[in-house]
């Protein structure tokens, strides 16, 4: 993408009312703009993070055995009476009455869609388990949205549903998410502490958020040091057992304000005490026959009898996550982004962009790393290198080159790290090479 035809609406000062980093950086990029309280449009630069992010989790719910579907973010008032949830949600839904007077609902969550779904064509044990997810935009009603898109009333979510026929098999299901979600969030390029959690109005006697730690964090968070060193299981077999890969998270004490058990806390050896601020960037649920019960979602048995099924729910917050990731990988500069979700690749700075030398090696770099997939941003602007430079570190790409007559002269291109601040003086074929392996390798 050459900057001459973009849409990336840089701001030079930060906006008043935006008081953590995300938020800042997310305006000044030109990554989002406000519409009204909580809503936000999102700009070009914001979307393209916001796709990258969405396809890595459908990717790991894909591999998890998820199957993808899509439900509609109007539903009907019936479904939720049904379940007893209409009275009980509380303020933060948005009920509506649509012409004909039929209280409808734009929904916060989808347990009581889902289940009337699957009650509506599944009817033996035989087509169990079962997962269906869908990756859709929702409205909370929040009293006080801030933080940008961190505590926004619109947000996209991905939301994934386990029908199971015994409670053994349901938390088989919510092990396999468990699992999905430590590869996802490493796929991101963070690192989410799974956490007792408490299930909230969703239900359930089983519940985990997974938290990533930032100095904004909304929470406190308690936690075992151990489970920093560990890897996310990576390619793992979802049918086999996946119980050593989650029963030795669980087995470590993590916990956050609302469920810290200070006497546990103080049981682990003092080195390995761990307390710091955390945000929640995704949630599951176990919770039994809560809405399969009141809505009879029953199948029939190996056994010929009608069994209640048992269900799961595993949120991860879409949208949220893109300023999670901000407040956990940023400077004073700007947003320093994992490669997977960078909006671009690689930043080209043509410091003299009426110079037909520097021109020259641009657009070759622009065409070899075009050509290899890498997705070069090419600052072809006339602005001063200053405001080129500050550009570039603020929206955070992982490389930057900056392409000089001086330079040229002398046969070589500047390649800077934007996380470690490593600076490299390459020709410009090695600089392609090096690039182009940073990004396939």
């Amino acid at each position: 993408m050459r900057l001459s035809n973009y849409f990336m609406p840089v701001l030079k000062e930060t906006p008043a009312d935006a008081t953590i980093a995300s938020h800042q950086y997310m305006l000044r990029a030109g990554m989002v703009r406000q519409q009204s309280a909580g809503i936000y449009a999102w700009l070009p630069l914001g979307h393209r993070v916001l796709k990258k992010i969405e396809q890595i989790v459908r990717e790991e719910q894909d591999k998890a055995g998820a199957v993808e579907m899509l439900m509609p973010t109007i539903q009907s008032a019936d479904l939720w009476k049904e379940t007893g949830r209409y009275d009980a949600y509380g303020p933060e839904m948005l009920r509506i009455t649509d012409r004909g007077d039929r209280e409808m609902l734009y929904g916060p969550t989808n347990e009581d869609m889902i289940t009337d779904i699957f009650r509506s064509y599944v009817r033996s044990y035989k087509s169990l388990p079962l997962m269906l997810y869908h990756i859709q935009w929702k409205f909370r009603d929040e009293r006080r949205p801030r933080f940008g898109v961190m505590r926004g009333r619109e947000f996209l979510m991905k939301d994934t549903y386990s029908f199971d026929i015994d409670e053994a098999a349901a938390r088989k299901s919510y092990y396999k998410m468990f699992v999905a979600y430590l590869n996802t969030f490493a796929r991101l390029g963070i690192q989410a502490i799974p956490v007792k959690a408490d299930p909230g109005p969703i239900g359930g006697d089983l519940s985990h958020e997974f938290v990533i730690l930032a100095e904004s964090g909304e929470s406190g968070v308690f936690c075992h040091s151990d489970l920093l060193e560990m890897a996310a299981p990576g390619e793992v077999d979802f049918d086999s057992d996946l119980s050593d890969h989650v029963d030795k998270r669980m087995a470590l004490y993590a916990a956050t304000d609302e469920k810290h058990d200070e006497a546990a806390f103080a049981a682990i050896p003092k080195d390995k005490q761990m307390s710091a601020r955390g945000i929640e960037v995704g949630h599951i649920f176990y919770f039994g026959d809560k809405y399969s019960g009141p809505m009879k979602a029953d199948v029939m048995g190996s056994d010929g009898k009608p069994h209640t099924i048992m269900g799961g729910s595993y949120g991860i917050g879409v949208s949220r996550l893109v300023g999670a990731i901000i407040e956990a990988s940023h400077d004073e500069n700007g947003i320093v982004w994992p490669k997977s979700v960078a909006p671009f690749g690689v930043g080209i700075i043509n410091l003299k962009s009426d110079n037909e030398d520097t021109n020259a090696v641009c657009e070759t770099l622009y065409s070899q790393l075009s050509k290899a997939g890498v997705d070069p941003l090419y600052d072809d602007s006339s602005d001063r290198g200053g405001v080129k430079f500050s550009r570039m570190d603020l929206i955070g790409l992982p490389f930057a080159v900056t392409v000089g007559p001086r330079g040229i002269k002398e046969g070589v291109i500047e390649v800077k790290n934007r996380a470690t601040g490593e600076r490299q003086s390459l020709t410009p074929d090695a600089a392609a090479k090096f690039l182009i392996s940073e990004f396939t390798s």
